[in-house]
């Protein structure tokens, strides 16, 4: 009987192919791991999103990156690209690409059946290991439901959840305000 050997590759290769594909694709433990496409609500969230984070942080020192921006936690070796990335220290990248960020403060993922679970649980306890990250939001696009985890002093995730259009987001970390009515705007449950 012969044993098939699973080739993985190192992350210089997971970037050498990802800067020339055509489509994303996540990277842990010597695995490419292809990104699905995403839904009109989830682009329309993700858009607003963006929208609302760049007008409430001009003349600030934090930024806002769409969805392109490729994020590695580093303490796992996970390499993904969270919906919306804020940052408000100086960016610290992988390598001269600067294309690989280092040290969110702020990642956002908008919630789909296929990445819910996911998002919730084994990605969480990747993002949690960043000692930079302060704030996990999900963001419902099957109604309005966000849900915040804010870090405390002594390293806990405090949660908070918000689900009338009336609500707003206080994100404290990135002085920010984010209206439901704005994340949902346009958006059609």
């Amino acid at each position: 009987m012969s044993v098939h050997h699973k080739t993985l590759l190192s992350p210089e290769d997971y970037l050498t192919i990802e800067r020339q594909a055509a489509v994303k694709s996540e990277y842990l433990a010597g695995e490419i791991f292809s990104m699905a496409g995403a839904s009109e609500r989830h682009n329309l969230i993700v858009a607003n999103l963006v929208g609302e984070f760049r007008s409430q942080l001009k003349q600030r020192p934090c930024k806002v990156y769409p969805s392109d921006m490729r994020v590695k936690i580093q303490p796992t070796g996970l390499y993904t690209y969270p919906d919306v990335v804020v940052i408000c220290a100086e960016p610290e990248f992988e390598d001269d690409h600067k294309d690989t960020l280092l040290n969110p403060t702020l990642i956002v993922e908008v919630l789909s059946e296929s990445t819910e679970a996911y998002d919730r649980g084994k990605k969480f306890e990747h993002y949690r290991s960043l000692k930079s990250l302060s704030d996990y939001v999900l963001v419902a696009q099957d109604g309005p439901r966000v849900e915040h985890f804010v870090r405390q002093t002594d390293g806990t995730w405090l949660f908070s959840a918000h689900n009338n259009l009336q609500d707003t987001l206080e994100l404290a970390s990135v002085y920010c305000t984010l209206p439901l009515h704005e994340i949902y705007d346009k958006v059609e449950f």
